[in-house]
C-alpha cells in the first residue's frame, strides 16, 4: 500500500484493525466483583498529603531512632517504589489484551495506589533524615551509616529485575504475571495492620490503615481474576504459577520477613543490621513486628494461598524457610522474577 493511499476512497469499511491494538473500543464488563472493587477503590481514595503531619513532632527522636525509622521506610521503598512502572505496564496491557472494562479500572486502581504508597515512603523519608533521598543523605550515626550500606545494597538488588520484568509482561498472561501477587497482599495487608495496631504516631497510624485497606482490595482483584482465569488455566503455566510463587516468596522475603540469603546478593551483615534497626525503632514506638510475628504471617500467608492453588490443581511449592512442605523448586534466579506488591 503506498504510503498516502486512501483506502476510504476504495471500499466501504476499513480493514481489520491490527493485533494487539493498544485500546479496545468497548465496555464489557463480565466480572461484577470487579466493579465493586473499583467503587471501594473510588471511596477510599487518599492523600499522603493530607495525613496529619502537623502532629508527628521529628525532634522528639534521636538521630539513632530517626535512621532506623527511616530506613524502614527505604527498605519499604525499594519495593513501592518499583511499583508505580510495574502496575503502569501491567495496566497497559490490559488495554493492549482488550480486557473487560472494570478489570482495566481495577488496574488503574493498583497504579494509584502504589503511587500513594510511594509518595507516602518519600514524605517518611524526608521528613525524618531531612534530606530526600537516603542514598546520598549523610548519616549522623554509627547505625546510621551500616543501615544506608543496607539501603544501597538492596536498591542494587530490586534494580535488576526491571529488564526481566518487561519481557515477561507480553509473554505471561494476566493470571500467570499475578500468580506471586495474592501471597504477597495476603501477608502485607496483616503486616500494615499490626503496624497501625503498634505505631505510636497518629500519621503512621493512618497511614498504614490507609495502606493495608489498599492491600486487601488489591487482594480481591488478584482473587477476582484467579476466580475467571484458574478454571482454564493451561496445564504449562500451572508449571510457572507453582515456579512463580515460590519466586514471590523469596523476592518478597526481603521486606515482609528477612531476605533469603542465598538469593539476594548481600553483605553478611545485612541482617544482623536491619535486626538492630527494628529493635531501636520499635523502641521508639514504632511498629515493627518482630521476627516470629513476621514468620507466622507468612506461614499464614502461603497456607491460604495454598487453600486457593488447591481448588484449580495447582501444585504449591516447598516453602522450608517457614515450614511447608510441597514442590521442590530450586532453579529461581533474579531474572524470573515477575515481581509484584
Amino acid at each position: 500500500m503506498a504510503r498516502n493511499e486512501k483506502l476510504a476512497q476504495q471500499m466501504e469499511f476499513p480493514p481489520e484493525t491490527q493485533q494487539p491494538n493498544v485500546y479496545p473500543l468497548s465496555w464489557h464488563a463480565q466480572t461484577a466483583k470487579m466493579e465493586e472493587v473499583w467503587d471501594a477503590a473510588q471511596r477510599e481514595n487518599w492523600d499522603p498529603k493530607k495525613l496529619p503531619w502537623d502532629t508527628l513532632d521529628v525532634e522528639s527522636y534521636s538521630w539513632e531512632e530517626r535512621e532506623a525509622i527511616a530506613y524502614w521506610w527505604t527498605l519499604l521503598s525499594v519495593f513501592d517504589a518499583s511499583a508505580p512502572p510495574v502496575f503502569a505496564e501491567a495496566f497497559i496491557k490490559t488495554y493492549e489484551v482488550h480486557e473487560e472494562d472494570p478489570v482495566r479500572r481495577c488496574f488503574f486502581s493498583v497504579t494509584r495506589d502504589e503511587q500513594n504508597h510511594e509518595q507516602m515512603c518519600g514524605l517518611a523519608v524526608t521528613k525524618f533524615l531531612e534530606h530526600p533521598d537516603p542514598l546520598t543523605y549523610e548519616p549522623k550515626t554509627e547505625l546510621g551509616r551500616r543501615l544506608q550500606k543496607n539501603a544501597k545494597w538492596l536498591y542494587y538488588n530490586g534494580g535488576r529485575y526491571w529488564t526481566g520484568y518487561k519481557q515477561a509482561v507480553p509473554k505471561y498472561s494476566l493470571a500467570v504475571l499475578f500468580s506471586s501477587f495474592l501471597m504477597g497482599e495476603i501477608a502485607a495487608a496483616t503486616i500494615f495492620k499490626q503496624m497501625h495496631d503498634n505505631s505510636r504516631e497518629l500519621v503512621f497510624k493512618e497511614a498504614f490503615r490507609n495502606i493495608g485497606r489498599d492491600e486487601g482490595r488489591h487482594m480481591a482483584i488478584c482473587m477476582a481474576l484467579m476466580e475467571r482465569d484458574y478454571p482454564r488455566l493451561p496445564q504449562e503455566d500451572k508449571a510457572l504459577v507453582t515456579k512463580q510463587i515460590r519466586a514471590g516468596y523469596l523476592f518478597l522475603s526481603a521486606v515482609l520477613f528477612e531476605p533469603p540469603m542465598e538469593f539476594w546478593d548481600l553483605p553478611n551483615d545485612f541482617i544482623d543490621n536491619q535486626r538492630e534497626a527494628e529493635e531501636v525503632a520499635r523502641g521508639a514506638g514504632f511498629g515493627v513486628p518482630s521476627y516470629e510475628a513476621k514468620k507466622e504471617n507468612w506461614k499464614n500467608a502461603m497456607l491460604n494461598l495454598k487453600g486457593v492453588l488447591d481448588r484449580y490443581d495447582i501444585p504449591f511449592p516447598a516453602i522450608p524457610e517457614v515450614g511447608i512442605t510441597g514442590q521442590e523448586v530450586s532453579d529461581i534466579d533474579m531474572q524470573d522474577i515477575i515481581p509484584v506488591f
